[in-house]
């Protein structure tokens, strides 16, 4: 600033001072040929009159005293009768000459005639002499040019003494003007004395200042809203530019995408390098929607890409991923659980048709029909159970179990379900014991008698002859442990997933649906209870439910 100031105060002080010079000259050029004129004028009349006395003699006595003066003595017919510096005899007629032909006429006469290649002008002046004749006085007249030139030395002494003096001028000045203007306090402008020229200024500025304060306020108002919407979003979200670079990113894509701040302003590409990423950040930057599924760490994400348009041109991604790992589990459950009712339907259905055929067809014996009736009747008392349980478990599922809650003993309803199953533990010489103290929960009876004698009749089926059940009922939980085949580390956590069975050559000779355990999950699930499993293959298998 300090510098523009200077150079538009030496400027405008350079152009004064050259115009001032350029005047100058001006002025003492038309000085000086006023008075050169005058002097020619002057000499002329001199002359004219010494001529009248003299005659021809006088002319030449006039050129030894002025020898820079030109005299010419002119006929009447414009033929040189004199001439101080040429042979008259040899020079051309003047009757055509301005300042001649303008004598003869008025009686004086003047002009000049400019010579281009020595810089300089010659005055002429004419005047009619009493004999008719016209005499003609004439010397150099100095252009502006050469004047200037003569007085170069001094012109240019006066005018480096001005630029000195504007250079000095134009720094104090210049630095005078901007000292106030660097010490305003742009942030409390008007604390400070200022002034009066730069009031206007400061009024701007403190005008600024405020609607910058409330730009720079509503700014993070709208930050922290977007930051607390965005950290608070379950869903991962990373905003890129044009290049791919990352602009911004939330805490749940932190964790997807293990994004530290090194990755910050660094293509997106770096996070993964996945065929179906890259092409959901490509398709947003052409400036098209898409959706793509990833799988990162054995979880599956769905990740939606959407272009940041601005004047119909892509600026930008944004890009959001949505966890659907459970979703997809329930998908491929669902599948499953489909697949398998479908299995264990056909297979009593498939029985009881073939069954219901003979009979039809007369192709059975009268002594067999009571026993394909047998097979009929347990195939389809075999699939009332299966539904019954599947209905179960949806209930479950959806929390809509048709059963008000009341305080249930734990211990005696464990031990009517040890006795309900008396009978046929006895036929494999299995030992059931209760033991225990009562415990009360708040639960569905029917629901708890359920699942602890789903525990139950599983520890019958998959116990080993003349071997032994404990149920324990202590601290708000019950438990039950048999003596049985047991059940692999990697398997414990399956075996409670709908038809999923550990020993499937076993299962069938048993029997069973294979939702007994299913339920008892869904069971605790609603009453929030929580299943521990301990086994040992060969040993025997505990299952705890606690409360």
């Amino acid at each position: 600033m300090t510098k523009k100031v200077f150079n538009s105060i030496f400027a405008v002080s350079l152009a004064v001072i050259l115009c001032c010079a350029a005047l100058f000259t001006a002025v003492l050029y038309k000085y000086f040929t006023d008075e050169h004129n005058t002097e020619i004028r002057n000499e002329a009349s001199y002359i004219a009159n010494g001529y009248d006395i003299g005659g021809t003699e006088y002319l030449s006595s006039v050129i030894e005293s002025n020898p820079n003066t030109r005299i010419t003595l002119i006929g009447g017919d414009g033929s040189v009768l004199f001439d101080s510096e040429a042979n008259a005899s040899k020079m051309e007629n003047h009757i055509e000459r301005e300042e001649v032909k303008e004598a003869f006429e008025n009686g004086n006469g003047e002009s000049s005639r400019y010579s281009s290649t020595l810089s300089e002008k010659t005055y002429y002046y004419a005047v009619k002499l009493s004999d008719g004749n016209v005499l003609r006085v004439s010397n150099i007249r100095f252009s502006a040019v050469t004047i200037s030139f003569s007085l170069i030395q001094p012109v240019v002494l006066v005018i480096a003494i001005a630029i000195a003096l504007s250079l000095i001028l134009a720094s104090f000045v210049s630095k005078r003007i901007i000292k106030p203007i660097n010490n305003i306090d742009l942030d409390s402008p008007t604390e400070n004395g200022i002034d009066e020229e730069l009031t206007p200024l400061i009024k701007k500025i403190r005008s600024q200042n405020i609607k910058i304060a409330e730009q720079i306020e509503e700014l993070r108002r709208s930050q922290q809203e977007f930051k607390m919407i965005t950290e608070n979003m379950s869903e991962g979200l990373i905003i890129l530019d044009n290049k791919t670079d990352i602009l911004s990113y939330n805490e749940s894509a932190a964790e997807i995408f293990d994004i530290s701040q090194n990755n910050e302003n660094q293509s997106a590409f770096l996070l993964n390098r996945s065929e179906a990423f890259r092409s959901a950040v490509e398709t947003a930057l052409s400036g098209q929607h898409s959706e793509k599924n990833l799988t990162i760490n054995n979880r599956v994400y769905n990740i939606f890409s959407n272009p940041v348009i601005f004047d119909e041109t892509p600026h930008g991604a944004v890009i959001v991923i949505l966890d659907i790992t459970e979703k997809e589990e329930r998908e491929s459950l669902r599948r499953e659980f489909t697949a398998n009712v479908s299995h264990e339907l056909k297979t009593p259905l498939t029985s009881i048709s073939g069954f219901a055929e003979i009979i039809m067809n007369g192709i059975a014996k009268p002594e067999d029909i009571s026993h394909f009736a047998g097979n009929i009747h347990k195939e389809a008392a075999r699939l009332i159970t299966l539904v019954g349980d599947i209905i179960k478990i949806s209930q479950l599922d959806e929390g809509i179990a048709e059963a008000k809650r009341e305080k249930v003993d734990l211990l005696e309803l464990s031990q009517n379900i040890a006795q309900s199953l008396l009978t046929v533990a006895e036929k494999r010489g299995i030992t059931i014991l209760v033991d225990g103290t009562h415990e009360t929960v708040f639960g569905v009876y029917d629901i708890l008698e359920e699942m602890i004698y789903n525990l139950c009749d599983n520890a019958i089926k998959y116990n080993k002859d003349n071997g032994k059940i404990t149920i324990t009922v202590k601290d708000k939980s019950v438990s039950v442990k048999d003596t049985g085949i047991g059940i692999a580390k990697s398997e414990q956590d399956r075996v409670f997933e709908r038809f999923y069975r550990v020993d499937k050559s076993h299962s069938k000779q048993i029997g069973g649906t294979g939702l007994g355990l299913s339920i008892v999950k869904h069971g605790a699930i609603f009453h929030n209870a929580k299943i521990i499993t301990e086994s040992k293959i060969g040993v025997g298998t505990k299952i705890k439910i606690k409360f």
